[in-house]
């Protein structure tokens, strides 16, 4: 889809799925409430969606725990084929998909096609681990007998994705629960539910049974999901999302003590150190920095530079940055798209206003774009204060601070200055110093030299308020199965 029309457009929306999936069954809601979406570089409204109610929350469940068995029961092979299929169709329909989610969430057209490609290569790599999950054989250790251990299903799971990322944080849960033989409920952002329909109503197409995979929207969520914590048929909850919502989901979780995978928010420090090619620094600051706007919780939230050479790198990135070009993210060219909402633009504003008023410097930008749409201008700031409140909370937008430090020590102090640890980027030739670094960082990811770590092989996650449990690679299986051991007795 090299020129996206009006056309296009309409008939992305009026042939995407609209209502709840439940048991394999597009229904209305209970209450026949409806919920708008929101075109976020216009501000008018997209069409409107199925706004689900408790009951049809326990109705999703219903029919989770009513596929349970038969799907626990079902080959490994077999599921490992539904996942490949759906990867096969992921990428037969890319073009849509990404329009339907630029449309949405409002990306430019060219960061949704990669997020398809990146969804779709995590329905790919569990299709592939489907059929490894193994357990183990071994000898008592006094010889009377044997150990005997395996993997199962955890069973029925509460998935809870974000919007910033709509396929990809879906198919990071989704592709494993199905591979792990696990049913599930899921219940997307409200302000992106569109993207997941498409991903059900193609899961389905590729043979998923009815139940396995059943999706809720809603504008109340946590009155939607609260009846599901309750229930003790969920045994499993996972989340992407701010901190605070995620410390609130873990409480109501306590209750039953069902297990959970969390992956919050971050304030992920770059450094960059005195002998680090600013070539490369630079250019994979605009990656670590303005993917998906900056909305990500990997984004680079605050740029540690090294004193030496923080003037040079903060005029380089602000010429990367001004370049950019801002606008609806379905016209040509457009690198930057609107922030989700008002509130979330209006956070950003608010935080370089604060920078502002204590001290930073306007490199470029630091200002909302154009009277429709919530589009802020790529900023960087320099000469920023230390209780500047951009380097303690997570800016999720296209903004760049520039602080610095004098040494290797008071860099790693800046960056692990924070109730976050979700991931850093360390720039720097030197070897040793790299080891010394990455050892020192309190994260759970870590870039060197590089500025994007997102990928399927890999475990993704974080440490301290940053979550725990992780998805994707090997070990994003493990957090959908249970450990069973048998003594046998030879």
């Amino acid at each position: 889809m090299a020129i996206v029309t009006a056309a296009d457009e309409k008939r992305v929306i009026d042939t995407a799925p609209k209502q709840l999936f439940i048991g394999g069954q597009w229904r209305e809601s209970s209450s026949g409430a409806t919920l708008d979406i929101e075109d976020p570089s216009t501000e008018d409204s997209l069409c409107s969606v199925a706004d689900g109610t408790p009951a049809d929350a326990v109705a999703a469940l219903d029919a989770a725990c009513d596929a349970a068995e038969d799907w626990a029961a079902t080959p490994p092979r077999d599921r490992s084929e539904i996942l490949r299929r759906s990867f096969e169709l992921m990428n037969e329909r890319a073009d849509d998909l990404a329009l339907l989610m630029t449309l949405e969430m409002g990306k430019p057209l060219s960061e949704s096609r990669a997020e398809i490609v990146y969804a779709a290569e995590f329905i790919r790599w569990f299709s592939e681990q489907a059929v490894r999950i193994d357990g183990r054989f071994s000898m008592n250790p006094n010889g009377s007998g044997r150990l005997l251990t395996m993997k199962q299903p955890i069973g029925p799971c509460l998935l809870i994705t974000p919007w910033n990322f709509p396929t990809a944080m879906g198919t990071r849960k989704i592709g494993p629960a199905v591979a792990a033989g696990c049913t599930m409920v899921v219940k997307p952002a409200q302000q992106t539910p569109l993207s997941m329909f498409a991903l059900a109503q193609i899961m389905t197409e590729a043979g998923l049974p009815g139940g396995v995979l059943n999706v809720i929207t809603s504008r109340k969520a946590g009155a939607v999901t609260e009846p599901l914590f309750d229930d003790p048929r969920l045994r499993k909850m996972s989340f992407t999302g701010s901190t605070p919502i995620g410390k609130k989901l873990m409480e109501q979780a306590s209750k039953r003590l069902i297990k959970c995978s969390m992956e919050l928010g971050g304030n992920a420090p770059f450094l960059v150190f005195d002998d680090a090619d600013l070539d490369a620094a630079v250019e994979q600051a605009v990656i670590a920095k303005m993917r998906n706007i900056g909305e990500s919780c990997v984004a680079a939230n605050r740029f540690h530079v090294h004193e030496s050479v923080a003037d040079e790198f903060a005029a380089r990135l602000t010429a990367k940055l001004t370049e950019m070009p801002v606008g609806r993210g379905t016209d040509d060219g457009v690198q930057v798209g609107p922030l989700i909402d008002g509130s979330q633009r209006d956070k950003v504003a608010g935080l370089v206003e604060d920078a502002v008023g204590k001290g930073a410097k306007v490199m470029t930008g630091g200002d909302r774009v154009g009277d429709k749409g919530y589009f802020y201008a790529p900023t960087v700031l320099s000469d920023i204060s230390p209780d500047a409140e951009l380097l303690r909370e997570e800016i999720f937008g296209p903004v760049a601070p520039v602080a610095t430090f004098a040494d290797e020590a008071d860099a790693i102090a800046a960056a692990n200055s924070t109730e976050f640890g979700l991931v850093a980027y360390v720039f720097t030739r030197d070897i040793k110093r790299a080891f010394r670094v990455t050892e020192a960082l309190d994260v759970g990811m870590l870039g060197l030299n590089r500025g994007l770590v997102s990928n399927a092989a890999a475990p993704f996650g974080g440490v301290k308020e940053s979550g725990f449990g992780r998805e994707g690679g090997p070990e994003g299986i493990e957090e959908y199965l249970s450990t069973k051991y048998v003594a046998l007795d030879l």
